[in-house]
């Protein structure tokens, strides 16, 4: 992995930043606070003692098996005790953690544990059927370095139990800098083939400062109900992590258990996506739990409805605060919802250290109110896209001072307060006629019907405009609206140019794991 370590790297520079290793800062908290709940999860829950003991054990093994600094560890499991320890143990040895989705293909998963060179694969008993779709598809791993994450061996399958055998639980974080690669978190891949996105020290470090400012410190009781392999759970795991907080571990999200789980722990703090919200509040027994303890909710991986922030705001205690960034890192803002009620359509200002600016097709940049592509700066930069320098590049834009922005691939524009609005994907955008036709404008339209529970609205083929926005609309539980009724009141509404050629009712909108409307998969269909 030593190329990694060479990638250049475009985040601003803060010569007084000193290093603090999560690795060893939690042999401090063992100590600190030996006997305070660090993890729970379906199975029980650990000690911030028994947690390091264990990480040790993992890193102690790691070394005696052959890893190197910045080697890498892959994984594939659900929310689960050991899948935090072995993160953990991983850092403490040095190595570079990838978790990788169980959403994937087996075919897309050998890439990617092609593509980052891993030294060792764990595998939970959930995620066996895609090992065994990976056979003779790996190019580096042996069976013996493919080990269950389970502590039992009921698969055949080399159990962490075993694996560990006597491996010591003493201490020896490896000495790591800044630059030392940390994770690698690959893309969903639902716009294309996925790119592993580097992240070192630095970028960790100063994004587990940034968060801790948000309440995630050791009196935090975290509950985690989206996956750990993506960057939007770590962002409010990490911290909670560094500071010696208790996380609650939802194995999958279910929005009754959500609500029971944080009722009994008396959380204070979540990271939830759009969906998770709606659901949430959905819930018929919502207003019997006890959620009064709960501090602040985090938003992040697509703008929330102001609407749906302002039910949440009403019904359920503590701040909610929107996070817009990319899991590249350079754009950074937040909204303070409760600080700022008449900007619920926005996803607040850059974050310290950030800059946004927005640039037309051309890349010339400009000014407020103008809508173009995002491109950002901040304190956390990506080191680059592994074994992918061409695409690393295709992803600056270089402003005239000389400085480097990463380009969003979002539509949009800055306010004259300097708080920033989603328009859409750059890649969604609808053009048609001539006209640029932003989705959200329409999606917004349509959900503001009565009837209307969820909607996506995609361009598709049209002889005479070239492309036409179609509405894909899901009704609330026992509402029979008509599509005549819906097109009416929608483009009675809507600008001529904006107007939907047509409106189709679906059941259920195709999600990623994290709560994004896949648009690839509902125009594929119409543009065969």
């Amino acid at each position: 992995m030593e190329s990694l370590m060479q990638m250049p790297v475009h985040a601003p520079v803060y010569p007084e930043e000193t290093m603090v290793a999560i690795g060893e800062r939690i042999q401090h908290l063992a100590a600190e606070r030996p006997n305070q709940t660090a993890l729970v999860d379906d199975q029980g829950s650990v000690s911030w003692r028994e947690l390091v003991s264990l990480a040790n054990r993992i890193a102690n093994r790691l070394r005696a098996e052959g890893l190197k600094e910045g080697d890498t560890v892959a994984m594939l499991s659900e929310n689960r005790i050991e899948a935090v320890a072995l993160y953990l143990g991983t850092l403490v040895a040095g190595g570079c953690m990838v978790p990788l989705s169980g959403m994937a293909s087996d075919d897309s998963l050998a890439l990617m544990i092609n593509d980052c060179a891993a030294s060792f694969l764990f595998v939970s008993r959930k995620h066996l059927p895609l090992l065994d779709g990976m056979a003779g598809k790996l190019d580096n791993l042996t069976p013996a370095r493919c080990i269950g994450l389970d502590t039992d061996n009921e698969e055949g399958q080399n159990s962490l139990t075993h694996w560990l055998g006597d491996s010591g639980s003493e201490a020896g974080p490896s000495k790591v800098t800044l630059d030392h690669p940390f994770n690698i978190i690959y893309s969903s891949g639902t716009t294309g083939a996925p790119k592993g996105i580097l992240h070192d020290y630095r970028f960790r470090q100063r994004q587990m400062v940034r968060m801790s400012r948000f309440g995630l410190d050791g009196n935090a009781v975290n509950l985690v109900s989206t996956p750990l392999y993506s960057n939007t759970t770590l962002v409010s795991v990490l911290p909670t992590l560094f500071n010696g907080g208790t996380l609650i571990l939802m194995a999958r999200f279910d929005a009754r258990r959500f609500l029971e789980l944080a009722e009994h722990h008396r959380v204070t703090h979540a990271m939830l996506v759009p969906v998770q919200y709606q659901r949430i509040l959905a819930d018929p027994e919502f207003d019997r739990f006890d959620l009064s303890s709960f501090q602040l909710k985090l938003c992040t991986s697509a703008p929330l409805r102001a609407e749906v922030i302002r039910e949440a705001m009403a019904r359920w205690p503590g701040n909610i605060r929107e996070v817009y960034g990319l899991t590249e890192g350079g754009i950074s803002t937040c909204l303070d919802c409760a600080a700022n009620p008449d900007k619920w359509d926005s996803v607040g200002v850059p974050t310290e250290g950030a800059e946004v600016r927005v640039i037309d097709e051309q890349g010339n940049e400009l000014p407020r109110g103008e809508t173009g592509e995002i491109v950002g700066r901040a304190i956390s930069m990506m080191r680059g896209y592994v074994n992918r320098d061409d695409q690393t590049r295709e992803m600056l834009w270089t402003s005239p001072e000389g400085l480097a922005f990463y380009r969003s691939g979002d539509m949009g524009r800055v306010d004259e307060d300097g708080f920033v609005y989603i328009l859409d994907r750059r890649k969604d955008m609808i053009i048609s006629g001539g006209f640029n036709i932003y989705a959200v404008d329409l999606e917004t339209v349509l959900l503001a019907h009565p009837a209307v529970s969820d909607v996506a609205v995609i361009g598709i083929p049209s002889e005479q405009w070239g492309e036409t926005p179609l509405g894909l609309v899901v009704l609330e539980p026992g509402e029979t609206a008509g599509e005549a009724e819906l097109l009416d009141w929608a483009n009675g509404q809507l600008g001529k140019a904006q107007r939907l050629a047509a409106i189709e009712f679906r059941p259920e909108l195709p999600r990623s794991s994290i709560g994004k409307v896949l648009k690839r998969e509902l125009r594929e269909p119409y543009w065969r």
